[in-house]
């Protein structure tokens, strides 16, 4: 507002980006993207879309390296063994397990057969368990019930009743939403007490680490077991785009032209190696790249964390090389507390039955107003229908749900139906 903004921003919040760009705060990047783009478009390409608006860039979008999903479920392989159980590939299959984890209390009095947390912030413990619920005909549809609003859309009912019925059964963590830090249920996972886990990618693998150095074994592998309603699996990917790379309004003439050039040059590989891991990287032998220690780095002054001065390009020649990736988690470990088949399967079960939900750089003024609240709101919906008793489970469901609608969620949906229809998608 002051007119001083520095002459490149960027954020990973696509509503500040559209704000930003609907109130005339952002440069148009449509022609000098034209002229000086062509790295960004032959290297980030997959990226791109995103950052226009009926037809103007009002960003370039960063490009994320390894295409990763954005959940994993994992299993204890071992307890399957002890079981004599096949690795599920259903959710009547999983429920069957859980149980069976219950009765024999494999993890001891206080055996948790499917350890949850009670993040307020994130769905991700149980959203791919829900969304497996949901038949999405149409891209219309992934679109309007992005995984952000998976757990309200049409079947995802019924995967809350189901979830439900377990946590009465005794087959969940017992007060789960209370572990708003997840420390109970990494504990529980370090400690041998649970069975099965749905989270974030690589965030359990110290737990595991300390769980294998106890058992003297292998003991979680990654699982998927939640079928859709045809058979078939559903896998939620990152999207290819990071973050929002924007110029000001304020900066205009060669300097918006030097922008360009610069953010240009930056997505190159080569420079993009550079910036990411200095001038003085080394490389394996497998060509991954690898930066100086934070010693080294201080000592010739290098500022800061390296990756967050690359805003362009993370998508190199390795990063999608399973076998690669692989190779190079197996030889990082500090301690072997795993073998390199089992980081060779988990890459390979990450490839499997990709999705990604549409995405545009449009946000309705409702959800700009509502959307918020509502995300926040719906994760305490769900945690709250989860937990209730049996019998109180449809009224829970239907007073829940009521209030997301009276704060403004069927108001987001249907504008973000009115969208997709208006671009002839």
């Amino acid at each position: 507002a002051g007119g001083t903004a520095p002459d490149i921003v960027f954020t990973y919040d696509q509503a500040l980006f559209y704000n930003y760009a609907s109130n005339g705060a952002l440069a148009d990047l449509t022609e000098v993207y034209g002229k000086y783009g062509a790295n960004i478009e032959e290297y980030c390409k997959e990226a791109q879309g995103v950052g226009e608006i009926d037809g103007t860039r009002y960003a370039v979008m960063k490009q994320r390296g390894t295409e990763f999903p954005r959940h994993m479920a994992y299993i204890r392989q071992d307890w399957l063994d002890e079981l004599g159980m096949e690795m599920p590939k259903t959710k009547e299959e999983l429920g069957e397990y859980l149980k069976a984890v219950k009765e024999k209390k494999l993890g001891g009095e206080n055996t948790v057969p499917w350890a949850m947390s009670g993040r307020a912030d994130t769905a991700k413990g149980y959203v791919n368990f829900v969304g497996s619920y949901v038949t999405l005909e149409s891209d219309r549809d992934a679109y309007i019930y992005s995984e952000e609003y998976m757990s309200v859309a049409p079947g995802s009912k019924e995967g809350l009743k189901q979830l439900n019925e377990w946590y009465n059964e005794g087959l969940l963590t017992k007060d789960f939403p209370t572990d708003t830090t997840e420390d109970m249920m990494l504990a529980d996972i370090a400690n041998g007490r649970t069975g099965f886990i749905l989270t974030d990618l690589t965030q359990p693998w110290d737990s595991f680490k300390v769980l294998n150095s106890e058992t003297g074994h292998s003991t979680f592998v990654p699982v998927q077991c939640f079928e859709l309603p045809d058979g078939s699996y559903r896998n939620p990917y990152e999207y290819r785009y990071a973050m929002f790379v924007m110029v000001p309004s304020t900066t205009e003439g060669e300097k918006l032209d030097a922008c360009m050039m610069y953010l240009n040059w930056m997505a190159d590989p080569e420079n993009a190696k550079i910036v990411r891991y200095t001038p003085d990287y080394s490389e394996t032998e497998a060509g991954v790249l690898i930066e100086p220690s934070q010693e080294v780095k201080d000592e010739k002054g290098y500022p800061g964390t390296c990756d967050d001065l690359c805003i362009m390009n993370l998508n190199f020649d390795w990063v999608n090389d399973m076998d690669v990736l692989a190779q190079t988690d197996f030889d990082n470990q500090e301690t072997e507390w795993e073998s390199l088949e089992w980081f060779q399967n988990f890459y390979n079960m990450s490839r499997e039955n990709m999705f990604r939900f549409p995405t545009y750089g449009y946000i309705s003024e409702d959800e700009q107003t509502f959307g918020a609240d509502v995300k926040s709101r719906m994760i305490e919906f769900v945690y709250t229908t989860i937990c209730c008793p049996a019998e109180e489970f449809e009224a829970t469901y239907e007073s829940g749900y009521n209030e997301l609608v009276n704060a403004g969620l069927q108001k987001i949906l249907d504008a973000r139906a009115a969208y997709y229809d208006s671009i002839g998608k």
